[in-house]
Formats: C-alpha cells, sequence, structure tokens
C-alpha cells in the first residue's frame, strides 16, 4: 500500500490564507470588548485587559434599532420584488423564441454594464419628481431595478439545465405554461432562487449609494448611513463602530449560511448548458 504524503504546500496556503481571513475578524471582535481609551492604549492587535459590552449598548442606544429596521424593511421589499418579477421573466426568456424576448434580455444585460453611479443624478430627479424623496419606497425600487439583472441572469441560465424531455412530458399530459410553471419550473431552480435572494439581499443590506443621495431624516436612515454617527469632528469612535458593524452584518450573515449550498450551485448554473 502506498502512502498519501502530506502535501505541505497546501497546508502553508491554507494558513496563509486563514491568517489573512481570521485576523480582520480577531482585531473586530476584540476591538468591541474593549473600552475607547484602552484601545487607544493598547492598539488593535492586544487582548483587552478588561472585557466590556458597553460598545453593544452604546450602538442599541444610539437608534440603531430604528436603522436595522429600515434596512430590514428595504431588504425584505427588495427580495420580494425580484422574487415576484424575475422567475416569470427567465421562464419567459428561456422558453420564447421571439426577437422581442431576446431584446428585452439583451436590454437586461445591458444592465450589469451600467453602473448606479453614472445614473443617480438622474435618479434622483426622478424619484424627486415622483414624490419619493426621502422615503423607503424611493429607495426601494432603485435598489430593487439594479439587481433584477443579475438576478435575471441566475435564473434564466438554472432554467436552460432543465431538460426539454420534462417540458414535454408535461405538455404531453395536457399541463398548461402556468402548470408547468409552478409545478416544474420553480421546484427545480430553487438552487437560483436562493441565489438571487442572497444576492438582493447582500444589494440592498448593504446599500449605501441611493439611500445616502435619496433619503435625508433620521426617519428613513439605514444602517450605511448610520455608522456615520460613530464619526465626529475630534475623532472616530472605532470600538462602538465596529460593534455597529458587528451588529448589522449577522442578519445577513445568517442568510447566507443557511443559504451557502444552493447559492454555489446556482452560481454553476449561471452558464447554461
Amino acid at each position: 500500500m502506498s502512502k498519501t504524503r502530506p502535501n505541505f504546500l497546501a497546508g502553508f496556503g491554507s494558513l496563509v490564507w486563514l491568517l489573512v481571513v481570521g485576523l480582520p475578524l480577531y482585531v473586530m471582535l476584540v476591538a468591541t470588548l474593549q473600552s475607547r481609551p484602552d484601545y487607544a492604549a493598547n492598539g488593535p492587535l492586544a487582548l483587552p485587559g478588561r472585557f466590556t459590552l458597553d460598545n453593544y449598548l452604546d450602538v442599541l442606544d444610539s437608534g440603531f434599532a430604528q436603522y436595522f429596521l429600515n434596512t430590514l424593511v428595504v431588504t425584505v421589499c427588495v427580495v420580494g420584488i425580484v422574487l415576484l418579477l424575475v422567475p416569470p421573466l427567465a421562464y419567459t426568456i428561456v422558453r420564447s423564441r421571439g426577437r422581442a424576448t431576446g431584446t428585452v434580455f439583451r436590454l437586461f444585460l445591458l444592465g450589469l454594464a451600467i453602473p448606479s453611479q453614472a445614473v443617480i443624478v438622474p435618479m434622483f430627479f426622478v424619484i424627486s419628481e415622483a414624490g419619493l424623496y426621502d422615503s423607503l419606497i424611493g429607495v426601494i425600487l432603485p435598489t430593487a431595478a439594479f439587481a433584477m439583472p443579475v438576478s435575471t441572469l441566475i435564473l434564466s441560465g438554472v432554467m436552460r439545465d432543465i431538460t426539454p424531455d420534462l417540458y414535454e412530458a408535461m405538455t404531453v399530459d395536457g399541463a398548461s405554461p402556468r402548470r408547468v410553471f409552478f409545478q416544474l419550473v420553480l421546484p427545480l431552480s430553487r438552487s437560483g432562487l436562493s441565489t438571487s435572494v442572497v444576492f438582493s439581499a447582500l444589494q440592498a443590506w448593504n446599500g449605501f449609494l441611493f439611500p445616502l443621495v435619496l433619503t435625508q431624516s433620521a426617519e428613513t436612515k439605514v444602517i450605511t448611513l448610520g455608522l456615520y454617527e460613530f464619526q465626529t469632528e475630534h475623532g472616530v469612535d472605532t470600538p462602538g463602530l465596529l460593534a455597529a458593524v458587528v451588529l448589522s452584518m449577522l442578519p445577513i450573515l445568517l442568510v447566507y449560511l443557511f443559504a451557502r449550498r444552493s447559492l454555489v450551485q446556482g452560481l454553476m448554473g449561471v452558464g447554461g448548458k
């Protein structure tokens, strides 16, 4: 029997990768458990001499709950819009052979090449003229619009992996296109749906530009804007800021942990067959 030799190079590479990923997490978590004077005196890499949860309590007392709720509303609505509009659109793109459908698909792909920074000024005027400025709906609509092209690409790729024999079998059984969509396409597109949910949720939860330009009051402020409050003209409350970052990343981290397997499968199906 031949013994497998240990791969020292792979082990060393894994150790370096773990260090690169783990060190920033260590610095962030340890800083949140120190007071501001202790953090300034000991530096970011030192172990805290005295653990404290005051940074987390200060974050919760600073209006973070309102920012969290606003961000949650934006994220849920964006994901809902994407799940409502993108699956039937992707199904139509995959099953239709008309020129109009191909043109619509190419227009959606064009959206991948247009950054939000390029359209933020006309978007501001459109939202203002529609009377949606400084409201959550004024943030939800453009965020969902910019999440739809990638979600459409992902779902159409996954739906192309469904073999034509399955479509033909249901058609022979007398199934209508609506029944095929709900009973065949959606169950077999779970990985693509999960990928779209995670992607659109990340886009909405971490959104900064649209909330910055399209809102101004504290009642419509989201988490990414709320982090600004830990910066003053005299400096930055680094432990408080990092505590807010930890609290803000927990929900989206839970979404990723529960959907990570479907996320990988959905991304593998983007190219279709």
